[in-house]
């Protein structure tokens, strides 16, 4: 009887140190930073339908953002606001059908090592097409540079 309760022990022991082994190197992974889900955050800019966000860069003090307009028609900017910086209020920039708005916000206060936050767009169309104001949200979703 001892000698099949002492094979028993033996044989739970080894399975016992090689689960403790594994543990000890996954924490020592996650210690060290490999399996951080930061490291695999994708970059994505999306906008509603109409402008396309063409690329994107999130820095500490700012965030550029280029849009392109494929509304079918001239477009004019007036309001830029993204989510943890200084909206910019009061523009008029014209941006003609197919062309591309290069934007900049600046004054942001981006923490950690991600933005992730929402951009709205505020544009009127021309008078041939009613001339009334819309406002365009997206999310910019990118690592911090």
């Amino acid at each position: 009887m001892t000698k099949k309760s002492q094979a028993a022990l033996e044989f739970i022991m080894t399975y016992g140190w090689a689960i403790l082994v594994v543990l000890v190197a996954i924490g020592a992974l996650a210690y060290f930073g490999v399996l951080s889900p930061d490291k695999f955050l994708p970059a994505k800019c999306t906008m509603q339908a109409g402008l396309a966000c063409i690329d994107h860069k999130a820095t500490a003090t700012s965030l550029k953002i280029i849009v392109k307009n494929s509304l079918g028609y001239d477009i004019t900017v007036t309001d830029i606001k993204a989510q943890q910086c200084t909206a910019q209020t009061g523009l008029s920039i014209s941006v003609a059908n197919g062309g591309n708005l290069d934007t900049t916000a600046s004054t942001c206060v981006n923490s950690g090592s991600k933005y992730n936050g929402q951009v709205n767009i505020t544009f009127t169309t021309p008078s041939d097409y009613g001339g009334l104001s819309h406002t365009n949200a997206g999310q910019v979703t990118t690592r911090i540079e």
